[in-house]
């Protein structure tokens, strides 16, 4: 009555609770608990061997250091020790924060937690103790990716199972080694686009020898072998400066293209034996095949560019030792290779070793040659007419 004079509805509420109550110490402790005498209270039920409702109290009081000396394990410890991270991040000590996270085992807050101090290492580790398929490794990963760490984003990616955003985020952040060779392990579809991407960015940065690289990880033995064969044309100096470098070039696009050649063979073999393609469909496939091959001058003749680059290592080294008709002989064999190597290595040659073996008309007809090339400056013909007449 006295608290419905007072319009006192909390204590009106008290009283409902005492009149449930049936215990006369429960009753007391309620209202110790009342007047705020809280360890009274606690005191109370534990005297009754009730330290649920100790607990309890302690709970709805937001004493959680209390709680957790009463508790001494359960469900009550990690909800106190979360609560008490949560008191630490309200006020931005993330460092205490977290060591109260990782007791509670309160993963969602840890992964907030080391974000905003930033600790990567401990939220690398975090991904390991999440269970595989967590929701929480999207946020994870998302979390990775927004400050450029591709690889820790996709191990937490492909932890949760999602091979495409692992992918699409090796694309975003550039890292387009990781994509190709991810989806290569996870047998991704787009895999062919992304090849074509990587490559075509390898090759902007000009950055050849890597894009050579990448299609040979992938086994496109025809694109490796074209771009090897370009490179070899297009060094600076050609073959007079690099002619080493030019021959393992093309040495290596031949490599490649019967490395192709040897693996369409293995195929085709393979589907006869299993029966899935007659011995006629299978050399017309090889026919095709060739067909296709030869349609490109690069892997027409794998060869022909380091034979070619052989034949003018040699006639040099043969000069240099003072075989002059072997070096003569050997450099006549230039004239095969237009092809392959410009008119002023292949006629410098011939016209310097049949000068040396006295063969006057071979001699003329190479200095004909380099007067009417393109290949050769201006000035070098100049200077090429003014040392023939001196020597006449």
């Amino acid at each position: 009555k006295a608290f419905v004079r007072f319009e006192d509805y909390q204590g009106i509420q008290l009283v409902k609770r005492l009149r449930m109550l049936e215990d006369r110490v429960k009753q007391r402790a309620e209202v110790a608990a009342y007047f705020q005498r809280f360890d009274e209270a606690e005191s109370l039920y534990r005297e009754i061997d009730r330290k649920d409702l100790a607990i309890d109290l302690r709970v709805r009081l937001g004493d959680w250091f209390r709680v957790i000396q009463l508790a001494h394990g359960g469900s009550e410890e990690q909800q106190a020790w979360s609560a008490i991270g949560d008191y630490y991040a309200d006020r931005g000590k993330w460092s205490n924060a977290a060591q109260y996270y990782t007791t509670a085992q309160n993963h969602a807050a840890l992964v907030d937690t080391h974000y905003f101090l930033e600790d990567y290492e401990a939220l690398e580790r975090l991904i390991g103790q999440l269970p595989e398929g967590s929701p929480l490794l999207l946020d994870v990963g998302n979390k990775f990716a927004s400050v450029g760490l591709c690889e820790q984003a996709v191990q937490a990616f492909l932890r949760h199972g999602d091979v495409k955003t692992a992918v699409d985020t090796c694309v975003l952040l550039n890292q387009w080694d990781l994509a190709v060779n991810l989806a290569q392990q996870q047998n991704f579809q787009q895999i062919e686009g992304l090849l074509a991407k990587y490559a075509q960015h390898l090759l902007d940065k000009n950055k050849q020898i890597e894009a050579v690289q990448l299609y040979r990880k992938a086994n496109r033995h025809t694109e490796a072998a074209k771009l090897l064969a370009q490179i070899a044309r297009e060094m600076p100096g050609g073959a007079q400066k690099n002619p080493d470098r030019v021959k393992k070039l093309y040495l290596l696009a031949a490599l490649e293209v019967e490395k192709h050649k040897a693996k369409t063979l293995d195929v085709q073999m393979t589907a006869v034996t299993q029966g899935t393609m007659t011995t006629a469909q299978t050399v017309q496939s090889l026919i095709t095949q060739d067909q296709g091959v030869a349609s490109d001058r690069a892997l027409e003749s794998p060869w022909r560019g380091a034979e070619a680059l052989h034949v003018y290592l040699l006639s040099q080294r043969q000069l240099y030792e003072g075989q002059f008709e072997q070096a003569m002989k050997t450099a006549l064999r230039l004239a095969d290779y237009e092809d392959i190597l410009d008119s002023q290595t292949i006629y410098s040659v011939i016209g310097l070793t049949t000068y040396y073996n006295k063969y006057f008309m071979q001699c003329s007809k190479a200095f004909i040659k380099l007067e009417a090339s393109s290949d050769v400056h201006e000035d070098m013909q100049e200077i090429g007419r003014a040392s023939c007449r001196e020597r006449v």
